[in-house]
């Protein structure tokens, strides 16, 4: 007889994880904008975040496969995230700031992709229920950009800081209540067999085709609640704009595995890319446009959450199961950590020199170049099946 699956308390961790998320990608340049930093210094203070995904996932991702401790490996980052994150309360400088958020993105940016593992093998033969039990941290980011848009409007933005701490504790209490799932082979000791799948050009292009659509959301992270208090949006407006972006995004994880089915993996991507493009270009040239940007929010559905979804279950396809750590490892540190720091910092740079358009439009030619690449190598049903 199977074991039950802890809905709860997975569901827990994705809600408080996520919520940390919709703390830091709305407010927190808001944050470092009132210690009077310019765009180049938010831009490579965000990018900092972004960056230590490409290498700390890759860490704890091979850990977590040689060991099978990878339960303990997600409550030891969590614990360290809270940890070395209190030092920011003595930091008002750049370099400070830097130090800290290094420290403490390298142990958050860790826990994810391990814990979208244990969330898989919890759900065993139901994973395509995924998208279902995912969609608790969208639930979280909405509620958190709401109440914090139209909280920080009376208290201020200096209590972003707290609020964070507050959440990193949280999550890591949700941790401690999430079991370890039934044990799976431990990756042998040669690498051979990962890089050998990795090689392979389908898989090379998928995690091209991954890095570009975080390059493309990298000046969207860094830079729209900015673009958008420059054009006198309030800051409740703001965190409403967010929040329409999730809700988006769960109503298209609610239904992701009957669109899957109905549509498949190839399809639902090149339509996906299609959009990143428009709501990239909409941003760009008419953010001053509120039903224009109340469109562009709702094609967050297709820029994140589908193409999220989508990432996640090819991972699952390409990689045999005692690989699937450092894949959903990879993942994260090409996309949201190469891709989302390269965004970031080419929006930095084109911010200052050019203005907002054409940062937004960069991105929208990097979603081109992904559609390019999807339609000649994303191909799922040519793929020969892994070796068990």
């Amino acid at each position: 007889m199977s074991e039950p699956i802890p809905y709860r308390p997975l569901s827990g961790f994705y809600f408080f994880y996520f919520a940390l998320l919709g703390t830091i990608v709305p407010y927190w340049p808001l944050y470092l904008k009132s210690l009077e930093f310019d765009a180049r210094t938010i831009g490579m203070l965000m990018a900092i975040v972004q960056a230590s995904r490409i290498i700390a996932p890759n860490i704890w991702g091979w850990a977590a496969d040689r060991t099978g401790r990878r339960i303990e490996i997600v409550r030891f980052g969590s614990g360290m995230t809270a940890l070395v994150f209190l030092a920011i309360f003595w930091q008002d400088s750049a370099a400070g700031i830097a130090w800290v958020m290094l420290a403490f993105s390298f142990f958050w940016n860790a826990v994810l992709p391990q814990f979208e593992v244990i969330a898989l093998r919890h759900l065993g033969a139901q994973r395509a229920r995924y998208s279902l039990l995912r969609l608790w941290g969208s639930v979280g980011f909405v509620l958190t950009v709401v109440v914090l848009g139209w909280l920080l409007d009376i208290i201020g933005v200096r209590w972003v800081p707290w609020i964070m701490a507050g959440l990193m504790v949280l999550i890591w209490c949700t941790s401690l209540l999430v079991g370890s799932p039934a044990s799976s082979p431990r990756a042998s000791s040669s690498a051979d067999s990962f890089l050998r799948t990795l090689r392979r050009p389908q898989i090379m292009a998928f995690y091209a085709i991954v890095f570009l659509v975080q390059f493309g959301h990298g000046p969207y992270y860094a830079f729209y609640s900015l673009l958008l208090e420059s054009l006198d949006y309030s800051r409740g407006q703001i965190g409403l704009l967010w929040a329409l972006g999730v809700i988006a995004e769960i109503l298209v994880f609610a239904c992701m595995h009957r669109l899957i089915g109905r549509f498949g993996i190839r399809y639902l991507m090149l339509v996906s890319l299609w959009l990143c493009v428009l709501r990239w270009l909409l941003i760009a040239w008419v953010p001053g446009h509120l039903p224009l940007m109340l469109l562009a929010q709702v094609l967050h559905a297709a820029t994140f959450g589908c193409l999220h979804a989508l990432g996640i279950g090819l991972v699952q396809q390409y990689f045999s199961e005692r690989f699937q750590g450092q894949g959903q490892a990879l993942l994260s540190s090409l996309g949201f950590g190469a891709g989302g720091a390269c965004g970031a910092l080419t929006a930095g740079l084109l911010w200052d020199a050019q203005g907002s358009a054409m940062a937004f439009t960069a991105a929208a030619a990097a979603s081109a170049v992904a559609i390019m690449l999807a339609l000649i190598w994303i191909r799922p049903e040519k793929l020969q099946q892994n070796e068990r």
